[in-house]
């Protein structure tokens, strides 16, 4: 491959690294080595985002099981009370939740109540935008994990997202996370790993970014041999679930695969401290019941396969999981057998460091805001919580002179 040719194309691919603030694309053998030459800290704290897309219906997820209200709101999706799951007087899980009911149980979930930003904004775009920038007033670039990474020591390792897309939420503005996908990366062979090699070279007459496109394309062939077998090893044993066919109760969604990937990179010793996945699919304008059963059913197996994992690690007092979506649903039910775009729901932090229960305030169904929950947790409250506890960092960078904190975590 000619040198105008590989200018031409590292030009092009220098483009991309600066939209993207140059988002390292890992392999898991790149993971893998670091975690060998560089594990994780003992007692260091790694946190786990687990985002929602579609805007997860708060009301049938966390629901007041005996407020009258809720079931002549939406007669044809509540849920019957003897199936729920009780918390307490008052609210209960909905029925395919209960690997996060028996986490409860130990103390080990917190649920924020009417967590959202002020003046909602129900579109899944903007919203989720302000959930991933922690920026409600004006539209910004960067996530607000993304600036807590501008904060720390340069690391491609120190944050991941498990797929094929950066997430706004590591976007910062000097660098990023990284992201892993799933299925690992195929590597090219023959003659076109060799153009791609070429493409690779170092060469002092590259600009910056055409010289960090070089060095992006140069990653992607340090494969070693030392992280095929991390990613082909089972997962840590889930010490505490029942077994079924020959594996873990839990089933095997996209959110369990993500989950698996990241207990087999924790378990390793990787050196990050931040993870993230998703699971999508909460959109429930229509048939919601069933559909949102299953999707909670999901998260609940898996979040609560993936702490049992832990078990089996020296990592299980250092994880803390988050669950959140971009917003709630309307109250009332929308004719379809499903719901719309609302405001507030529930956050669930899930882990041995917390501190068990409720926080917030349970919305009122009497004092609704235009037909929606009202907020009662600000979602820059928690933030700065895991900011100062979890990832014992200063907050102001990341979110200014914020001053509302959410005490989930035990002292």
């Amino acid at each position: 491959m000619d040198t105008v040719t590989r200018r031409k194309f590292l030009q092009l691919t220098a483009g991309a690294v600066a939209v993207g603030a140059a988002a390292p694309l890992l392999s898991v053998d790149e993971i893998a080595a670091a975690a060998v030459n560089r594990p994780l800290a003992a007692g260091t704290p790694i946190v786990v985002m687990v985002t929602l897309y579609g805007g997860n219906d708060g009301l049938n997820t966390v629901i007041p099981y005996t407020d009258s209200l809720y079931f002549s709101s939406r007669p044809e999706i509540s849920y019957k009370a003897d199936t729920l799951l009780p918390l307490d007087a008052e609210l209960a899980l909905n029925p395919a939740m209960k690997g996060l009911k028996s986490l409860w149980d130990q103390k080990k979930v917190a649920i924020i109540r009417g967590v959202g930003y002020p003046k909602p904004d129900r579109s899944h775009f903007s919203s989720m935008a302000k959930w991933q920038t922690a920026s409600p007033e004006k539209h910004i670039n960067t996530g607000w994990l993304g600036r807590w990474i501008d904060t720390q020591a340069e690391d491609s390792m120190l944050a991941i997202s498990l797929g094929s897309v950066l997430p706004p939420l590591f976007a910062g503005a000097k660098r990023s996370g990284s992201v892993l996908p799933l299925g690992g990366l195929v590597i090219p062979k023959g003659s076109v790993a060799t153009n791609c090699l070429q493409l690779a070279k170092v060469s002092r007459a590259d600009s910056s970014l055409m010289a960090a496109a070089a060095t992006s394309m140069r990653n992607l062939f340090s494969v070693s041999t030392t992280v095929q077998p991390i990613l082909k090893a089972p997962a840590p044993v889930a010490v505490d679930l029942p077994v079924t066919n020959g594996g873990n109760a839990g089933g095997d969604s996209n959110l369990a695969q993500q989950l698996d990937v990241v207990a087999k990179l924790i378990a390793a010793g990787s050196p990050t401290k931040v993870w993230s996945v998703s699971l999508g699919g909460f959109d429930t304008h229509a048939n919601e019941a069933n559909a949102q059963a299953a999707l909670l059913g999901s998260v609940s197996d898996s979040i609560s396969r993936f702490i049992s994992q832990m078990k089996s690690t020296s990592r299980s007092a250092d994880v803390t999981v988050v669950v959140y979506s971009e917003f709630g649903r309307r109250v009332v039910g929308n004719g379809s057998q499903g719901t719309d775009h609302g405001t507030s729901g529930p956050m669930f932090i899930v882990g041995e460091k917390v501190n068990g229960g409720f926080y917030g305030d349970q919305p009122s169904l009497k004092n609704l805001v235009n037909g929606d929950l009202a907020v009662t947790t600000d979602f820059r409250d928690v933030y700065a919580t895991i900011l100062e506890s979890l990832l014992k960092s200063p907050v102001e960078p990341v979110l200014g002179k914020w001053s509302g904190r959410t005490k989930f975590l035990k002292a």
